[in-house]
């Protein structure tokens, strides 16, 4: 069994990704945006499920510019360490990132498409990227500051205030969020559905009832929602089937 490892995507001293290949047929690619967390074994065993799936799945490391190769547990303390990297994120090096990300990506998928996946920060990553580059799914968990600002990774423009350039750049949109999420609001996740209804953004929003933010992470018992998790990665393989 093919296992992931640690790849340069462009020149050398640039960013790099943890790469898990596909296992057999080659069905499309996946790029995987990390939580706060950074490329963490949740993140790596999400690349394992993938590739076994039939999907190779790249991890970027978007912290390189300032710590090369995080991965870090769920204690309080770990979160602190991974919200002063995340301080530090710019949204056009993101986008830079996300756009060499996309780049390697396409030379995995061969004649199918790419989907990019993203965890909280990650997933605020995934709709960014999907604001300025042309893919074919942004899949995201409980993603960020879509309609709000605050951090330097945001910028003065949340990605959502500009969803037509979604729609301009081919993603279809499938986002879940916890029923209890003290990041994402009901009010903001109503808003999110709202734009992108305007914008005609093809999309799904879906809200589990009793679930909190983080609830897909099984390394983290305290949000973990099994059932919640499993209806959503249910939707989440429907769905690179379908766009991919």
């Amino acid at each position: 069994m093919m296992t992931g490892q640690w790849e340069t995507l462009g020149e050398a001293g640039g960013i790099e990704a943890y790469v898990h290949r596909a296992t057999g047929e080659v069905r499309g690619a996946v790029v995987v945006c990390s939580e706060l967390y950074g490329v963490n074994a949740y993140v790596r065993d999400t690349c394992a499920e993938l590739a076994a799936a039939g999907y190779t799945a790249l991890a970027p490391d978007y912290y390189w510019r300032n710590a090369r190769r995080t991965e870090l547990g769920y204690s309080a303390e770990e979160r602190e360490d991974g919200l002063v990297l995340m301080r530090a994120l710019d949204r056009d090096e993101l986008v830079a990132d996300a756009a060499a990300a996309l780049a390697a990506a396409r030379g995995e998928a061969g004649e199918r498409g790419v989907a990019f996946l993203g965890l909280s920060m990650g997933g605020h990553i995934a709709v960014r990227a999907a604001t300025e580059l042309s893919f074919e799914l942004a899949a995201v968990f409980y993603p960020g500051w879509l309609l709000n600002s605050g951090f330097p990774l945001v910028g003065p423009v949340p990605p959502l205030e500009t969803s037509e350039r979604i729609a301009e750049g081919g993603a279809f949109l499938l986002g879940f969020r916890g029923e209890l999420d003290h990041i994402i609001p009901a009010e903001e996740w109503e808003q999110a559905e709202q734009r992108l209804t305007e914008a005609k953004v093809p999309h799904e929003l879906v809200t589990y009832p009793g679930a909190r933010h983080g609830f897909a992470c099984a390394d983290r018992p305290a949000d973990y929602d099994p059932q919640a998790g499993a209806d959503a990665w249910r939707k989440v393989y429907a769905a690179l089937e379908s766009h991919l």
